[in-house]
């Protein structure tokens, strides 16, 4: 059974910093690229950040420079660090799995950003 267990999600004043984890079982985890996702009420779903199984990374514009994702197969463990948070950056935040066909999804932690 997959399991994806996100955590570090909270209430956090703009400009602040949050540490998000995902810790997954059940998985390769080292054979699977690795993404974090966002969901703001009313939007679709969007990808913030990406690691692919060489350590290769990818970021939505929007967090350029502000967030950073990494991983430890040691651990089963995808992060998001998020520094310089924005109002904006408020949303409930999905860990997510890829190998080829197969996809699989936490099931989500909040983050709000108070201005």
């Amino acid at each position: 059974q997959v399991q994806l267990v996100e955590s570090g999600g909270g209430l956090v004043q703009a400009g602040g910093s949050l540490r998000l984890s995902c810790a997954a079982s059940g998985i390769t985890f080292s054979r699977n690229v690795m993404g974090w996702y966002r969901q703001a009420p009313g939007k679709q779903r969007e990808l913030v950040a990406s690691i692919g199984i060489f350590g290769n990374t990818n970021y939505a514009d929007s967090v350029k420079g502000r967030f950073t994702i990494s991983r430890d197969n040691a651990k089963n463990t995808v992060y998001l660090q998020m520094n310089s948070l924005k109002p904006g950056d408020t949303a409930v935040y999905y860990c997510n799995s890829q190998r080829a066909a197969m996809t699989y999804w936490g099931q989500g932690t909040q983050v709000t950003v108070s201005s």
